[in-house]
């Protein structure tokens, strides 16, 4: 067959999917991003089916047909406030993908090297063309009964199958830090794994230590050690990807999430190399590089060191933290009603508590009242509010709110002071002033949500816990505070009727 037609629809899904990613940077043309990306994708399968390789249709419909039975599923049952788990579970999903195919690949490898030592037959030189090979190959039958793949293995050179076999230990090896670092995400985000960071004794040591063991073993493989290498290099690399998210705590979990995306990119680009889908490099390359991105502006909005992050929280603070004083006062629904008939200026600071008590839907009718009644409400947005970027975002997107008025933190930080009520609906961290006042805290010399400047600050929230990071926040001690308690769904519902 010929094949343009499949590098032609590669190219095509490239740009589709390179449309997808920028417009998925705006609110207002993220819908047509998501339509360009699942034509690129249809149009990727559909290539890859009557490409090199073609066969099996049959099982090949069957698994497509299953994943996306189980796709759909997931889609129609997972809320907006399990998006963050489902993510870093996908990412899993990659990773152990990339570690499959790159263990088949040195299957293939083994069983052509064999084929081709047992005919006595040299590997082509580097001169000839591929058709000579072939016809070398192809007269000494060794195409007989052996994958596409092994017959592209066959025409290799013994320089090519060294960089075939670096880059399936690459594939691996990220492959398998993604996996084990993207369960322990998915678990730290569903409440499953303890929020708080924690390690092995010899904690960054052991990385260190297992991260030389995976050298060592690669070079080993290289030089022909055998299969065994490799399996140990997999097993070391399962390890790093446990220990290192372990060793993260729960404020830093939004950068892990982008990260994650990041490896499983890199790992999926890895494994196109060595099946030589260009598409798959390309795509893999395009979800790496904006996954390190993403994760290098969101440890700059939060003052983090990008690398410490990735390495686990590397260093960090050292001493005790300072000691919370005084006690939280509560309001009632009617206080807080007075306060915003009374107010002109209101800010809104959305979190992961809006989300879990699906509170976007109250939030959005509060902001038609207030706004009807000729006040100005806006949104503060924190660059990893949630538990997911953008996730804010979407959440008020989904509930209609003007886009205009949903503002970053460096667009409304400034206004605080002149602001007469800020509402804090399920947030800790961006809007904990430790960040800026004790050198000791997990979060500090984050930059944060700076609400407590304004005149009156509520805070909607369930109780006097400390919240997903497990750190406390002093501004729910401070004098204009006052703590709103309850389902934010329900405490906001009361509150609507009030609004006059």
């Amino acid at each position: 067959m010929d094949y343009g037609f499949t590098f032609a629809a590669y190219a095509v899904a490239a740009v589709l999917f390179i449309l997808s990613l920028g417009g998925l940077s705006g609110q207002e043309s993220a819908k047509r991003a998501v339509w360009y990306g699942i034509a690129g994708m249809a149009l990727a399968i559909v290539a890859t089916l009557m490409g090199p390789g073609q066969g099996l249709w049959a099982v090949s419909l069957i698994l497509i047909a299953l994943g996306g039975i189980v796709g759909y599923q997931l889609a129609t049952k997972v809320q907006m406030t399990q998006m963050p788990e489902l993510v870093a579970i996908m990412h899993s999903l990659v990773g152990l993908a990339a570690v499959f195919v790159g263990f088949n690949a040195d299957l293939q490898i083994s069983a052509v090297t064999g084929m081709l030592a047992g005919a006595g037959i040299d590997r082509c030189d580097p001169v000839f063309s591929a058709i000579t090979c072939a016809e070398k190959f192809g007269q000494a039958g060794l195409f007989d009964g052996i994958s596409s793949f092994g017959a592209l293995i066959a025409k290799k050179t013994a320089v090519e199958i060294t960089i075939l076999r670096i880059e399936l230990v690459l594939g691996i090896w990220i492959g398998a830090v993604t996996f084990t670092g993207s369960v322990i995400a998915y678990g730290k985000l569903a409440g499953k794994v303890n929020s708080a960071a924690k390690q092995l004794p010899g904690g960054h040591m052991l990385n260190a230590a297992a991260a030389i063991g995976s050298v060592v073993l690669a070079a080993m493989y290289l030089n022909d050690a055998g299969s065994w290498t490799l399996i140990l290099l997999a097993v070391l690399a399962l390890f790093i990807g446990y220990h290192l998210i372990m060793g993260i705590g729960g404020a830093d979990m939004p950068v892990v999430v982008s990260m994650l995306n990041s490896y499983s990119g890199w790992a999926a680009a890895a494994i196109g190399f060595s099946l030589g889908n260009d598409l798959l490099i390309v795509v893999g390359a395009l979800v790496g590089s904006s996954g390190a991105i993403l994760s290098y502006i969101m440890c700059k909005a939060m003052n983090r060191s990008f690398i410490s992050v990735i390495l686990g929280g590397f260093g960090g603070t050292s001493g005790p933290q300072m000691e919370v004083t005084g006690e939280q006062i509560a309001i009632d629904t009617e206080g807080v009603a007075a306060a915003l008939n009374e107010a002109d200026s209101i800010i809104i600071i959305p979190g992961y508590g809006m989300a879990v008590a699906q509170a976007q839907q109250s939030v959005s009718e509060l902001t038609r009242k207030l706004r009807a009644k000729g006040k100005t409400v806006r949104f503060a947005i924190h660059p990893v509010a949630g538990r997911l970027p953008g996730h804010m975002n979407v959440l008020l997107a989904e509930a209609k709110v003007p886009y205009d008025i949903v503002l970053e933190m460096d667009e409304i930080n400034e206004d605080f002071p002149s602001t007469d009520v800020a509402i804090v609906i399920g947030s800790n961290d961006i809007v904990n002033p430790a960040a800026q006042e004790d050198p000791n805290s997990p979060i500090a010399g984050m930059p944060v949500l700076e609400c407590w400047k304004a005149k009156q600050v509520f805070v909607s929230k369930r109780g006097q816990g400390t919240g997903y990071s497990g750190i406390e926040n002093p501004l729910f001690y401070k004098d204009n505070t006052r703590m709103f308690y309850g389902d934010a769904k329900k405490s906001l519902d009361a509150l609507l009727p009030l609004i006059d």
